[in-house]
């Protein structure tokens, strides 16, 4: 059994056990879910070359950080954008690594997300543990989803329990089991609800649920929440969302989804606008049948570790610049933000 951070420390000691633990966790996730989905990890870019089409446009308005770097000898400069995530460059990872069924990858992901709303859930920096698993064409159904996603629970849950027995005081929260409900389910149920606060109820009524089909429109003809069209099938994909005790509220941990096929593709580039995209090089290849069927998502780390820890705001476990006074009104409030630099 391991002691709490103590109160009377140090400012830096204190930060030092945050790091420790976070580590802790972060490690023991990584081990519990790499090993349920039988992932091999490796290494990721910063960075991919702007109009390749491989970076992730988010819900279709984020701003890519972009820059100019050095060409080789007299060539001209060459333009880099920095990455929002790495959706479509982990298909094209499992094709140059020639997984097959059932064999996939796992990497540590930093992107920055310059328009991101900081606050205690955000930051500008993301921080993932991006997966994709090649499955068969014949896999592209919900009953995959659902079993990769029970497995990333287990893991979940699993380490929630090896904390408690290493710190008696972050007592397991989870349920027994996650539940799932389509979006639509959830419009029907709240029908007077926004999104956010129909996940707020599902995630209170249930204490972990996994949202499926998001992206597309509902029939009240909104949709439950933007995702980009050419990576995620929006029928065989979804939002990890738990209840968080500390702050009280819905709490997303992962997002992940079984990739687009010829079809899928096809016809979500036209209901997005975006058919223009079939001309860049990673839909070609899509579309000519060139890379693997897979599944795949997106980790927070840091929500993980916020969650497991039972914190009350994601800069108690990653080091980022927190604008407007914020550090201090946390510090006001007893919360420790990572700052090296205050």
């Amino acid at each position: 059994m391991m002691e709490a951070v103590k109160p009377n420390l140090t400012a830096g000691a204190r930060a030092r056990e945050v790091e420790r633990q976070a580590a802790l966790a972060k490690g023991m996730f990584e081990t519990n879910f790499s090993r349920r989905l039988h992932l091999m990890k490796v290494s990721a870019p910063l960075f991919v070359a702007e109009g390749s089409g491989i970076n992730d446009n988010l819900n279709g308005w984020e701003r890519a950080v972009s820059f100019d770097a050095a060409g080789p000898g007299e060539d001209a400069p060459i333009r880099l954008e920095v990455v929002q995530s790495l959706a479509k460059w982990k298909r094209l990872a499992a094709r140059y690594y020639d997984f097959g069924p059932g064999e996939g990858l796992y990497t540590d992901m930093r992107a920055i997300r310059r328009d991101e709303e900081v606050g205690p859930l955000h930051s500008y920096l993301v921080d993932q543990w991006d997966w994709e698993k090649v499955i068969t064409r014949e896999e592209r159904h919900t009953g995959t989803l659902q079993a990769a996603v029970a497995l990333i629970y287990e893991a979940l849950k699993e380490t929630e329990a090896e904390l408690a027995v290493l710190y008696p005081e972050l007592a397991p929260v989870l349920p027994d089991a996650i539940s799932f409900m389509t979006t639509q389910e959830l419009e029907n149920r709240y029908p007077g609800l926004t999104p956010k606060e129909r996940e707020h109820e599902a995630a209170r009524e249930t204490g972990a649920v996994f949202l499926l089909e998001v992206g597309g429109k509902l029939a009240s003809g909104e949709v439950h929440d933007g995702r980009s069209p050419d990576y995620d099938d929006w029928r065989l994909n979804g939002d990890l969302i738990v209840w968080n005790p500390v702050l009280g509220t819905s709490f997303e941990l992962s997002s992940m989804g079984i990739r687009v096929d010829e079809a899928a593709l096809l016809a979500q580039l036209r209901e997005s606008g975006c058919e223009d995209r079939l001309s860049l090089p990673f839909h070609r290849m899509l579309m000519n049948g060139e890379l693997p069927c897979t599944m795949g998502g997106g980790i927070g780390q840091s929500r993980v570790a916020m969650f497991l820890l039972r914190k009350a705001h994601i800069g108690e476990v990653q080091m980022s610049v927190w604008p407007g006074g914020m550090a201090e009104r946390c510090r006001e409030r007893g919360i420790e933000l990572l700052n090296a630099a205050d």
